[in-house]
């Protein structure tokens, strides 16, 4: 999403890095252009410059301008800086002494709202809690079809009423619902309300009614970030008329530019508490400010993908792991299962931004390298192999090598590239356990 942003970003900034000493003029050239970049992303132009206003200030501080590294420092300020706009610290789900608690969630038509409901319902439920989706969106016909489906996808209730039987509305259906919650022991209620394609008086009035129906401790908007500044503008007036807790910003894993998540949380006040980022059901992450500055500046976001590993990783399995690669026995069973952990942990493209220095990189590549069919490509070669081959590689002969490549519907040609990589791959590992791993990695991606 910020793939603009971060080049352009990191581009101004390594060339004031590049600079021995800073003068005043070198600064504010410098974030003029910072300013330009900021606004092309489409940031509110009041964050954009009261962010470049505090910036200036500090980098203008004699400390700063004498350091041996002084476009360092610059660059220091400015993560900082994006931190303190993007919002203070994480701010999770609040927390209540009354059981059930409630979260209303709100938005527009279109803003993945639906889909949220059912990513915070499974968020809730890999936490330990035990939630029940509430299917109060009377207005699409089928927004009730849908959270059913998705509530026997990730395997959580859905509370639903007929929305034709006559004196159905929403205010009812969420009363119900939390009474319904209290009888099942639900810890929590995840209300999915009504929208429409544009603000207007009566879906307000509905949504207060909501609220007052059901007493929530979080009053969640779903806004979609590749909406830009009109997301800014929706949040607004959300929070005005209805009194928000907490923003909710979709489909962050599309083409916009970025610029709403800059916005939202300073102009609104509101902060964001999580980000969708993609269309699995476990695609909600919650909203680390200072991780997404590190995003924005390059710089990657280990702790998350650390977090994604060990959600996906199995102990035993690691140790398994870990012993053979020690004794060389990594072999292509490993290799696939190694494969399969990597698509669950998210697209290729998010998982390389998240490692400092990689998002730079994995916008050099061919436009095919990130392709997931490559993945797929890979698996069905594996698949067509036999457990012995898959256990002792080095069988694997010409004849054996072309009746593979015609049962996974690939090439002779596409087997020697995996069988070439696995081997490169063996070797990395080899040498990482006997710490020469670093230069092989380089080595393998010059």
């Amino acid at each position: 999403m910020f793939e603009a942003l971060t080049d352009k970003l990191t581009s101004v900034l390594h060339r004031l890095g590049s600079h021995g000493r800073l003068a005043e003029a070198d600064i504010d050239l410098a974030l003029r252009e910072v300013r330009i970049v900021l606004l092309e992303a489409d940031v509110n132009f009041r964050v954009a410059r009261d962010l470049m206003d505090r910036v200036r200030e500090r980098a203008l501080d004699s400390q700063v301008m004498r350091s041996l590294n002084p476009g360092e420092q610059v660059a220091k300020v400015v993560y900082e800086e994006l931190t303190t706009v993007l919002g203070q610290g994480h701010r999770g789900m609040e927390s209540s002494s009354r059981t059930p608690a409630v979260a209303l969630l709100m938005g527009l038509q279109g803003s993945g709202k639906t889909t949220t409901v059912a990513k915070l319902a499974l968020h809730l439920k890999q936490q330990g809690h035990k939630p029940l989706m509430v299917a109060a969106d009377l207005r699409r016909p089928a927004a009730i079809e849908q959270l059913a489906a998705l509530g026997r996808q990730i395997d959580i209730p859905v509370y639903q009423e007929d929305s034709a039987a006559p004196g159905t509305n929403a205010p009812d259906v969420a009363r119900n619902a939390v009474d319904r919650a209290r009888d099942l022991g639900a810890t929590w209620v995840i209300v999915d309300t009504g929208g429409r394609l544009q603000m207007d008086d009566e879906l307000m009035r509905e949504l207060e009614e909501v609220r007052e129906a059901a007493s929530p401790v979080e009053s969640l908007l779903v806004v979609d970030a590749m909406t830009g500044q009109d997301a800014v503008r929706v949040a607004e007036e959300f929070h005005q008329r209805i009194g928000l807790t907490g923003l909710v910003l979709s489909k962050l894993d599309g083409d916009a530019r970025g610029g709403a998540i800059l916005s939202i949380a300073h102009v609104t006040g509101v902060p964001v508490k999580f980000v969708g980022t993609g269309e699995r059901p476990d695609g909600l992450e919650a909203f680390h400010p200072e991780r997404m500055a590190s995003r924005i500046m390059g710089m990657g976001d280990v702790a998350t993908l650390v977090e994604r590993a060990q959600q996906e990783m199995d102990q035993d399995r690691a140790k398994e792991l870990e012993r053979k690669i020690r004794q060389s026995k990594f072999d292509l069973e490993d290799f696939l299962q190694q494969l399969h952990q990597l698509q669950r942990m998210g697209p290729l493209n998010q998982i390389m931004d998240m490692i400092p220095g990689m998002s730079s990189l994995s916008r050099r590549l061919p436009d095919d390298a990130m392709d997931e069919r490559r993945l797929k490509r890979t698996e069905a070669i594996i698949y067509s192999m036999t457990l012995k081959e898959r256990r002792s590689p080095e069988i694997l002969n010409g004849s054996r090598r072309r009746r593979i490549a015609k049962g996974s519907g690939t090439t002779p040609q596409d087997v020697n590239q995996l069988l070439n990589q696995f081997k490169q791959t063996q070797r990395v590992m080899k040498q990482m356990t006997s710490g020469k791993g670093l230069g092989a990695i380089g080595r393998m991606l010059r």
